[in-house]
């Protein structure tokens, strides 16, 4: 799915504009604080309806403004119909989401329609990070790949909150009631789990190796908190044989929310002696993977992918490494669509061709370059 037009009004510092975008690459070239992460951010709301900056609404209204407006169209290769994707933040706090003129009660459906993916610098949380930012990258990924996964996580940490206040307040007579149900949704949990472990074990070694060219393996492993085999009654067993623990310490100590994710190299933990720019790659690659999956698992019987967004992200990758990751990225020919933002002095024209849309961005507004 490809972009084709969006508008943006009164969203954070970007002047009202109407702009072209199509299939291909899109090249936001521009200083720092212009404006072209702002861009990124406005297709990224328009993907999932919220943004993969802030958690707060308001916090993407123009300054001195009460609402904004951002609406797009997109359409599939060789198809003529465009959808229409609006979301209105209104004067009132309220957000407003339309596809195709219906409102859209759960964000979810959006996934399954024209989803995104960004590349940008607090993705290394993802390499480097605590053991939550990393289940949070593979939490969304599977959410893409299976929506179903949404849900069952919604009701994990639902059963998980109740859970958890069950043992901070003594009411500790619902407990079985809800390790039964917690020990169900998690088991589904560390099922889809382990699927996109498999996945990533077979995808992420070759193409790491092929931009770093390390000469040595470098893998992920998926360590589920509960025991990886274990059925339901026994992981229920688990549970009461850890409660007086839970209940001391006031919190759920077991369970698909302590599972942790590792990338190992010759056995051992490679995030702990990697570089900043070992590491760099290695949350670029995750995302190269995501992208691929998504396309391999789409339905419909050709290749789908998501719209990407690289926020100058490949500034940390040498000449080299940065041609040898360009080649990895899904190209036009079979129906993507990416858009980068560049820095006036990097070496853009490089990676760009007579059908790249290149745009200059200075202080929210945004001029087409008409030849490169």
């Amino acid at each position: 799915m490809a972009f084709e037009h969006i508008r943006i009004a009164q969203f954070r510092n970007i002047e009202e504009a109407e702009l072209e975008l199509g299939t291909g690459n899109i090249f936001l070239l521009g200083e720092n604080g212009q404006g072209k992460t702002n861009f990124l951010e406005a297709l990224y709301c328009l993907s999932y309806g919220n943004s993969f900056r802030t958690h707060q609404d308001r916090d993407l209204i123009m300054h001195e403004r009460s609402d904004f407006l951002l609406r797009a169209e997109w359409s599939e290769p060789g198809y003529i119909v465009r959808d229409q994707i609006s979301l209105r933040y209104l004067p009132e706090g309220r957000k407003e989401i339309l596809l195709n003129q219906k409102r859209l009660l759960d964000r979810k459906e959006l996934v399954a329609h024209n989803p995104s993916v960004v590349f940008c610098h607090e993705d290394l949380a993802f390499a480097s990070g605590a053991p939550e930012e990393r289940r949070f990258f593979f939490d969304q990924c599977a959410g893409m790949l299976w929506l179903e996964y949404i849900d069952l996580l919604r009701s994990y940490r639902r059963l998980l909150k109740h859970r958890n206040i069950a043992l901070k307040t003594d009411t500790f007579g619902v407990l079985d009631t809800l390790d039964e149900q917690l020990a169900r949704y998690g088991s589904e949990l560390m099922f889809y789990r382990k699927e996109l472990s498999r996945l990533f074990e077979d995808r992420f070694p070759e193409r790491y190796e092929q931009v770093s060219q390390l000469g040595t393996e470098v893998s992920i492993q998926y360590r589920p908190n509960w025991p990886e085999e274990a059925s339901i009654s026994e992981i229920v067993e688990t549970l009461a044989h850890r409660r007086q623990k839970d209940i001391e310490a006031g919190t759920t100590l077991s369970g698909p929310h302590r599972d942790r994710w590792v990338f190992t190299m010759e056995g051992r933990d490679f995030s702990a002696f990697a570089s900043t720019g070992q590491l760099r790659l290695a949350s670029l690659i995750l995302r190269v993977v995501q992208v691929y999956l998504f396309s391999e698992l789409s339905q419909g019987g050709k290749p789908r992918f998501p719209v990407l967004l690289v926020d100058d992200v490949l500034l940390e990758l040498d000449v080299a490494k940065r041609r040898r990751f360009f080649s990895l990225l899904p190209e036009k020919e079979i129906g993507a669509q990416s858009v980068f933002t560049f820095l006036p002095e990097e070496p853009w024209r490089e990676y760009a061709n007579w059908t790249t849309i290149v745009y200059k961005v200075s202080h929210g507004r945004f001029s087409r370059e008409e030849s490169i």
